[in-house]
């Protein structure tokens, strides 16, 4: 078996420096080769399209956005898997990335195993190794199990819409849209709205 086969690297592109560098040293750790990019230009410059490798994307950038170079990535037909680094704030916008083929996002502030788990889908995708699909079946059965109320919220979250928003227009409290959304995860058990958007989206 040839060793550099399954050899990958991962493009970190990040304008916080403390972020950058706290990703990188993660990944390292777990024996990753990284590239630092600190703008999306920088990833252009940088990128080689030779080597296999994926992109760990925060979609707030200097110059042109996350989402931005993804759509121009998109229009090259440059096939990197890519997953969103994102802030709470961000999430709309994370989940029209997701809509535009990034792979998962993760909200800010990422925790370890969630960021490991990403770079397992997203390397996996690098080798073929597609992410296992629940069925229709399986996800019809749990959308089902829901309520009309958790439907309702679905719905909204679907739509990139935060608890505040979806609170707004359903009249009711962030407390209560919070309930329904675990109860949602619970149901149809997934992790967050990537998973979510991968099963109904």
């Amino acid at each position: 078996m040839d060793k550099d086969a399954d050899k990958f690297s991962i493009y970190v592109v990040e304008d916080d420096d403390a972020v950058l560098r706290s990703l990188c040293a993660l990944l390292t750790a777990h024996g990753f080769e990284t590239v630092a990019c600190t703008s999306a230009e920088q990833f252009l410059d940088r990128y080689d399209p030779a080597k296999k490798a994926f992109m760990i994307l925060d979609l707030r950038l200097p110059g042109m956005s996350g989402l931005q170079l993804q759509t121009h990535l998109n229009e090259l037909n440059v096939k990197i898997p890519i997953v969103v680094v994102t802030g709470h704030g961000d999430v709309p916008i994370a989940v029209q990335a997701m809509r535009a083929g990034a792979v998962d996002f993760i909200e800010k502030p990422a925790h370890e195993d969630r960021i490991l788990k990403a770079v397992e889908t997203a390397s996996g995708l690098l080798f073929n190794r597609r992410p296992a699909l629940v069925s229709k079946k399986i996800v019809v059965d749990r959308l089902e199990k829901l309520t009309d109320r958790e439907r309702e919220v679905l719905h909204h979250l679907l739509l990139g819409k935060l608890n505040k928003e979806i609170a707004s227009e359903l009249d009711v409290s962030q407390r209560t849209v919070e309930g329904h959304r675990s109860r949602i995860r619970d149901k149809m058990q997934a992790r967050g709205i990537a998973d979510l958007i991968r099963m109904v989206g």
